[in-house]
């Protein structure tokens, strides 16, 4: 998945998204192994305040159509130079057992990021797939969770993308006793970077 936060800065936002969904996005979605995207806005009142996800073949990012697509107009440069911020990652998926949901996130109401960075990754790993995740899933509104490791950018280590229908699912019981479990607070000792997100859906790119 690529994996883009920005923010606009001193590009006023009517041409931050004509930019966006008519250059940069296109752009993107003519790259062989790019299968789609959504754009999201924060629903946290939190800066970056926008973020794109493409579900892609990693391989697509090391391919001749995808170096052209990089390669920024006049335009497009001017634009980049006015953002306030442009973060781009990339991750791999992390594959749970029994899981065959798709590769990213789909035109889910609200999707929650949940970025860790762990002293002992494997731990962390462990307690999503046996037992946060298995918990989730009983949270009434809760679609899917899908978790992710980073292999280029800034950012932290794992990511869990959770698909969610609105925000009562956080005040549920069901959500209460899944982040308040001993598991659960052992592996939070381990936490080194944490980075949580809440964004709503704003347009399916393409």
């Amino acid at each position: 998945m690529l994996f883009v936060l920005s923010e606009p800065g001193g590009v006023p936002l009517d041409e931050f998204h004509h930019w966006y969904d008519t250059e940069h996005a296109p752009a993107r979605l003519r790259v062989p192994g790019i299968h789609g995207g959504h754009r999201f806005r924060a629903a946290d009142d939190r800066s970056p305040g926008w973020l794109a996800v493409y579900p892609l073949d990693l391989a697509a990012l090391d391919s001749p159509e995808y170096a052209v697509a990089r390669v920024r107009s006049p335009y497009e440069q001017t634009v980049v130079d006015r953002l306030a911020v442009l973060d781009r990652r990339v991750y791999a998926r992390i594959d749970d057992p029994g899981d065959t949901d798709d590769l990213a996130p789909g035109a889910c109401p609200l999707l929650l990021t949940v970025g860790l960075t762990s002293t002992d990754p494997a731990s962390l790993d462990a307690w999503y797939s046996g037992e946060h995740v298995p918990m989730l899933r009983h949270v009434p509104g809760w679609r899917r969770t899908v978790r992710y490791r980073l292999v280029e950018g800034a950012g932290p280590d794992r990511l869990a993308v959770h698909e969610l229908d609105d925000r009562a699912a956080f005040d549920s019981p069901e959500y209460a006793r899944a982040v308040s479990t001993p598991w659960r607070e052992a592996v939070m000792r381990t936490i080194s970077a944490r980075e949580r997100r809440l964004f709503t859906h704003h347009r399916t790119l393409g």
